[in-house]
């Protein structure tokens, strides 16, 4: 059975660690806890052993707890060890090497890989010794999950909270992953963002994609082994670490840079391409002329990307994916679509104004294959990112 060492924080965000073991639990992942004298002000250790089923462990100087699994092999009998919530404090123990509590004793003695989840006031965030202990804590190859953007505890907004108990869960799965990975030796191409057609010099017809979904995609791809390829139109995301990429802006430009990307084992369609372009775009910033008329613009029908590459004689994928964003008849409008695309698998999802998923950090999705329809509940895009490549590889 795979398991991690929780190690817990103080912070009002030590909510969310129970809803995490809660998490983990489900997923078949055993959880050994330490919960600081800061995190006991939070949640107790009655809670938090009721749901791990184990002994919670606290105090350095247990004569009891070194008799029975001493600080050293507590540090190292699980597989990964993980502080969630992760505080200033033990982000500057950890970078430092200090050990003065079980805590901080345990990170310094462990030989296993360690997973934090920062959460901290935006200010505390931004502070220069945090930032100085978080460039350290990399170096020294420690991974991160989080932290989010929103309102704090304290009234405050910005960087600081700590990410959702089910996408700490994903990053903890891919860690604990096998060595053999399910995607090694495989090429995953992945499409992802806007795309933008010019009108004129300054003028383009575009989409709100904000590319999060396809850009954590491609980063689980990597995690799992895959060499990857990423197609992108413009976004304001850092390339995901590992991830070839491929810069577009137009629909045309996409479909080159995806043809030139294959072979593919497995190509995922994620970006919203813009399904129409101006026939011919203007050479100068078109001007008003002053009589109140708006200019016509004439429109052409882009190319179909997922028709063109799942309709493919040789050189097609193993597995096609594509997706519906839809405002109403989701389900209906993706099956539809998996009919006409000729792709193995439709993500459909309702992107209406009202549901957050364009720009947002969660997704509803609905998997639409000949099979049947694969329901999921809202995920963080991590997650759904997870539990796609995880299927996808199944599939190969």
């Amino acid at each position: 059975m795979r398991s991690i060492l929780l190690i817990i924080g103080g912070g009002i965000a030590a909510y969310k660690s129970l809803e995490l073991i809660r998490e983990l639990k489900k997923r078949g992942i055993g959880v050994t806890a330490i919960l600081t004298k800061a995190g006991e002000q939070f949640v107790t250790p009655l809670a938090v052993g009721a749901l791990t089923g184990e002994k919670v462990y606290q105090d350095l100087f247990s004569l009891t707890d070194e008799t029975e699994m001493g600080h050293i092999e507590l540090s190292r009998a699980a597989d990964l060890v993980v502080v969630a919530p992760a505080t200033a404090d033990l982000l500057a123990k950890m970078a430092t090497g200090l050990a003065n509590d079980l805590a901080s004793t345990t990170l310094l003695a462990t030989d296993k890989k360690v997973l934090v989840a920062p959460a901290m006031n935006v200010r505390m965030w931004h502070h220069a010794a945090t930032q100085r202990n978080i460039r350290q804590l990399k170096y020294d190859e420690v991974t991160f999950v989080g932290p989010g953007e929103g309102e704090m505890a304290c009234g405050e907004f910005g960087l600081g909270r700590l990410a959702e108990p089910l996408e700490i869960a994903a990053a903890i799965e891919t860690l604990l992953a096998p060595g053999d990975l399910p995607l090694k030796g495989k090429h995953v191409l992945v499409t992802a963002g806007p795309t933008r057609e010019p009108i004129d010099p300054v003028r383009y017809i575009s989409n709100q994609s904000s590319g999060k979904q396809g850009y954590a995609i491609a980063e689980v791809a990597v995690k799992l082994g895959a060499q990857v390829t990423l197609v992108s139109g413009p976004v304001s995301l850092p390339i995901p670490p590992g991830a070839g990429m491929m810069p577009v802006q137009t629909a045309e430009e996409m479909l080159k840079a995806v043809e030139q990307s294959l072979p593919a084992d497995i190509a995922i369609f994620t970006a919203a391409v813009a399904d129409w372009r101006v026939a011919s775009a203007a050479g100068e910033k078109i001007k008003k002329k002053g009589d109140g008329k708006p200019p016509t613009l004439s429109l052409t029908e882009n190319p179909d990307i997922l028709k063109t590459i799942a309709a493919r004689k040789s050189g097609r994928p193993k597995v096609v994916v594509g997706f519906a964003a839809e405002t109403e008849n989701v389900i209906a409008h993706a099956q539809e679509k998996l009919a006409k695309k000729s792709c193995d698998l439709i993500v459909a999802n309702d992107v209406s104004v009202e549901k957050g998923v364009f720009g947002g950090d969660a997704n509803t999705v609905h998997l639409v294959s000949k099979s049947g329809v694969e329901s999921w509940p809202k995920l963080s895009k991590a997650e759904v990112a997870m539990r796609l490549m995880q299927k996808l590889a199944g599939l190969l």
